[in-house]
């Protein structure tokens, strides 16, 4: 029995960890392809579909409230002791001045109706039509604003990995240079014929280049699950990059872009609020539309049964039918001010959200303009790193030939290792700063849909 246990647990386990790894997938995405799965499968994205389907249905939930209502029931009642009432004696032969108690009804009362609602006339439910329009727009809205959000996410987190990629493969190649260069140095100080300095100077070098690139390693760990998380995938999936940072940031040169005059109503931003200014100018109008008249109408109809026993399913119980037709007018005359109250406030937001409006314009101009100066200076800035990163390896290579044939110090050559470094990281960096600042702009100027 234990022996069938055991095989039983086993094959459970291999079954499971057969699972787990089924579950396990694989994705290789370029740029572009990486966002347009983070649109469809992102968390916020989801979830921003969602608020649109739910603004929908909160659309149609207003409009079926001005459209014909039927409503229906069953109302039983049993009157196990029936309510009396006491009528003078004389009616049934009795004396003068005498009364007698007399029950009317029956035990058991039985009805069936059924209601047909139609408002005819209501400012507010026009206004109300009006506002889920704007409801629904405002989320739509936040869908694209959503979107802007995920690519520009997406595009930051996808040259963050990029950078951590490059960082370890220049890293990983200075650090084979300098090992050479050391052992090399060691065996010429075996030799005497220079001082131990310039082997402890070199190892100072290399300790620090071992530990930026264990750094680096766990910071692109760190920046690949960072970008899982931004697609909507699991952290566990393996993921492989197809772009390549140099071609990349070559793709993101594109001055003409700055040089196109800034629409302010293409910003997913400004929309937005604009849309919160035809919420308020709603709400407005919703107010005055109080002052006036409602009609609605209905129809009643249904069946009435009485019977001092519970018999209502027979044949022979008889129902009797009714019906009616209602009209009602609703008149407001005079409140005590208190509508006229509620008018200004309403009024007084609508106004506070267009000087809010004018104020949001403003302040995404001025974003435009410094979105735009950042992207013109990464342009800059990848252009002069490019070419420092060109002196910096001609100085460094020279510095390295001199201490090689004892003509330099191991200072300054270690000071040409560290400007070289310094300019290596500098170029990664500036081309980085180009595709995110890049994204930054279209982020603003809503280039991109």
């Amino acid at each position: 029995m234990r022996k069938l246990n055991l095989i039983i647990t086993v094959l459970l386990f291999a079954l499971s960890a057969r699972g787990q790894d089924k579950a396990k997938e694989s994705y290789a995405f370029s740029l572009e392809q990486a966002i347009a799965h983070a649109l469809e499968h992102n968390y916020a994205a989801i979830n921003a579909n969602r608020g649109i389907d739910a603004a929908k249905q909160k659309k149609w939930e207003t409009t079926a409230s001005g459209l014909p209502q039927i409503n229906a029931g069953v109302d039983y009642q049993n009157n196990f002791e029936l309510q009396k009432s006491i009528v003078p004696a004389e009616f049934f032969g009795g004396a003068p001045g005498q009364f007698i108690e007399v029950a009317f009804g029956t035990k058991h009362t039985m009805n069936t109706h059924a209601t047909l609602s139609q408002l005819i006339f209501d400012g507010s439910y026009i206004v109300a039509l009006q506002a889920s329009k704007t409801y629904l727009q405002y989320y739509q809205n936040a869908k694209q604003r959503s979107n802007t959000e995920i690519r520009e996410m997406v595009t930051n987190a996808y040259g963050n990995v990029l950078l951590a990629e490059e960082s370890i493969a220049v890293l990983q190649k200075n650090k084979s240079i300098l090992t050479k260069t050391l052992n090399d140095t060691q065996e010429t100080f075996k030799n005497g014929l220079i001082e131990e300095e310039n082997v402890e100077q070199l190892q100072i070098t290399l300790a620090s280049v071992n530990s930026n690139l264990n750094n680096t390693t766990r910071l692109r760990d760190i920046a690949y699950n960072m970008l899982k998380i931004a697609l909507g995938i699991d952290i566990n999936d393996e993921l492989q990059l197809t772009d390549k940072l140099d071609s990349l940031t070559v793709s993101n040169l594109d001055l003409a872009l700055t040089g196109t005059e800034f629409n302010v109503n293409n910003n997913i931003d400004y929309l937005i609020a604009k849309n919160f200014t035809e919420q308020r100018q709603l709400e407005y109008k919703l107010q005055r539309s109080k002052a006036l008249p409602t009609l609605s109408a209905n129809v009643n109809f249904g069946y009435n049964a009485f019977n001092d026993q519970f018999g209502f399913f027979q044949k022979d119980q008889k129902w009797l039918n009714y019906s009616n037709l209602g009209v009602s007018l609703n008149v407001p005359i005079f409140s005590s001010f208190a509508r006229s109250a509620r008018t200004q406030q309403a009024k007084i937001a609508y106004e506070q959200s267009m000087t809010q409006l004018t104020e949001a314009e403003q302040q995404l101009k001025l974003q435009y303009e410094r979105a735009k100066s950042e992207y013109e200076f990464s342009v800059e800035e990848f252009n002069t790193s490019k070419s420092n990163l060109n002196l910096a390896e001609r100085i460094e290579n020279k510095q390295q030939i001199k201490f090689t044939e004892g003509l330099s110090s191991s200072f300054d050559f270690s000071e040409a290792q560290r400007q070289l470094y310094t300019a290596q990281q500098n170029y990664l960096q500036s081309m980085v700063d180009v595709i995110n600042k890049k994204a930054a702009l279209e982020k603003i100027t809503n280039n991109k849909k």
